[in-house]
């Protein structure tokens, strides 16, 4: 098959170098894109009078009778033709003749995918937000429908203090709002118009960029040609806030997969989040937040990947820029998935509060309590964690808790010890003594909850903005 690009050349491509050169088997998604940019470029080149109205009527009909085909599963791509671009080219020439031929005047490529790619990724980036949204969603209604549950909080994945369960929520609530502003920054930066670039100068044609990023929404159009088409930052900043998406998924991913084990038994998962063994009959496994843990690395991967593959090439395009499409595409596909199993499989877990509380009062977890009780009584800090110390020593070696003491044996410790010592480290009291900004008393976390849902709401404006944002 001649190639497009191929007046220069005297041989054909070989096969293996068509097959090693060639994107079509992944950057087929680009579809949409590339159809609505060539659209608006064939709009454009009418208005500036570079073709007539009429051949862009007729190179809009034959993109859209292209576009109804591949939605209809009746377009074959062929590796031949390389990529998405020329696949579609090739296929509109056919459609309507050398007039389809100047839908390429005054672009490249180059700046042609860079296009294809901010526009797939803006689209994306609001699918994924919305899913994120969705996710925050679930966590706000799980803390919100068990709001007097206390558990262990940890440090050292050693039981430390008691905190309420909804707070422990919530802290993974603020994390994915901290990504949510995040990827409000990568939408910023991925919402900028290059196509008019060319292969790298710009171009000899009166061209009006700012037209084209009327047309197809952007904010924004690249000021510098070389930058427009050699630019992969955004996608590499999607990878990070990606990598930092699934991090913190993993982390909530490992607690899960902790508290639904017969050890800790703070949660059960729904059948239908779960799988069974092939051998043993009473096996039910975490499977779904094993995966996202799991699949952390691999998005990981792609952003080292890609910055690899960008760091050291000169300006303005190479054919290394290739490899930004699999990782980009792999990563959307691994956070959609994650995201919208995760937000469900939330919602179906059911939260065992008694064996929360239960374990809460076991061990010592109230005795920062009972040494801040000593400091309210006038010892210095650092001699009520000694006598607290001495304390739990005696309690582990009698095999008691700290509320199990007697008046008299807490004055064996200390003189300043009272009767009320001992309402002073119940859980309950401890939870709701932690009533500094952000701590996990009943009130705080009700503060904390007003504000999530105050965050969503502005978030949802957000979502409203990347809607409107899109082709």
């Amino acid at each position: 098959m001649s190639k497009l690009w191929g007046g220069r050349f005297t041989k054909n491509t070989d096969v293996a170098v068509e097959e090693f050169t060639s994107s079509i088997s992944f950057d087929w998604r680009l579809y949409r894109e590339d159809i609505a940019g060539s659209i608006a470029h064939a709009r454009m080149l009418a208005k500036c009078g570079i073709i007539t109205a009429d051949e862009a009527d007729q190179i809009i009909a034959g993109l859209k009778s292209i576009l109804a085909d591949i939605e209809a599963g009746n377009f074959s791509f062929e590796t031949a033709l390389e990529d998405i671009h020329m696949n579609i080219e090739r296929r509109l020439i056919e459609r309507i003749g050398p007039v389809g031929g100047k839908l390429h005047t005054a672009r490249s490529r180059n700046d042609q995918v860079a296009l294809d790619t901010h526009m797939y990724l803006k689209r994306e980036i609001a699918a994924i937000a919305r899913l994120l949204w969705d996710l925050e969603a679930a966590l706000v209604e799980t803390a919100a429908n068990h709001p007097d549950v206390i558990m262990p909080g940890y440090t050292h994945l050693q039981r430390a203090q008691p905190i309420l369960f909804a707070h422990h929520m919530l802290a993974y609530f603020f994390m994915l709002a901290r990504d949510f502003s995040r990827l409000q920054g990568v939408w910023e930066r991925t919402d900028l118009m290059p196509l008019g670039a060319g292969a790298l100068a710009g171009t000899t044609f009166p061209i009006d960029r700012f037209y084209v990023a009327e047309q197809l929404k952007f904010a924004k159009v690249y000021d510098n040609s070389l930058d427009a088409v050699s630019d992969r930052d955004y996608i590499i900043e999607f990878l990070a806030f990606a990598s930092l998406l699934m991090l913190h998924l993993s982390r909530l991913s490992e607690e899960i997969i902790l508290w639904s084990t017969a050890e800790f038994a703070f949660i059960e998962l729904d059948d239908a989040h779960c799988t069974g063994s092939s051998i043993m009959p009473q096996k039910k496994n975490p499977d779904v937040a094993e995966l996202v843990r799991g699949k952390t690395g691999r998005v990981y991967g792609h952003l080292m990947a890609l910055l690899t593959v960008v760091k050291g090439l000169p300006l303005a395009y190479n054919k290394d820029l290739q490899e930004d499409k699999e990782a980009l595409f792999d990563t959307i596909d691994t956070v959609k998935f994650s995201l919208r199993v995760y937000a469900t499989m939330l919602r179906g877990m059911r939260v065992l509060g008694e064996r929360m509380s239960e374990a809460a009062r076991q061990d010592y977890a109230n005795a920062t309590d009972m040494a801040d009780y000593l400091v309210k009584k006038g010892l210095p800090f650092r001699q009520a964690h000694e006598v607290v110390g001495r304390c739990v020593r005696y309690c582990l070696d009698a095999g008691k808790r700290l509320t199990d003491l007697s008046l008299a044996e807490f004055k064996q410790f200390s003189p300043l010890f009272e009767a009320d010592i001992i309402d002073a480290i119940q859980i309950e009291t401890c939870v709701a003594a932690r009533n500094s900004y952000g701590g996990t008393s009943s009130t705080q976390v009700k503060h904390q909850l007003q504000t999530a849902k105050e965050v969503m709401a502005k978030q949802q404006a957000v979502l409203d903005l990347y809607t409107k944002g899109n082709v």
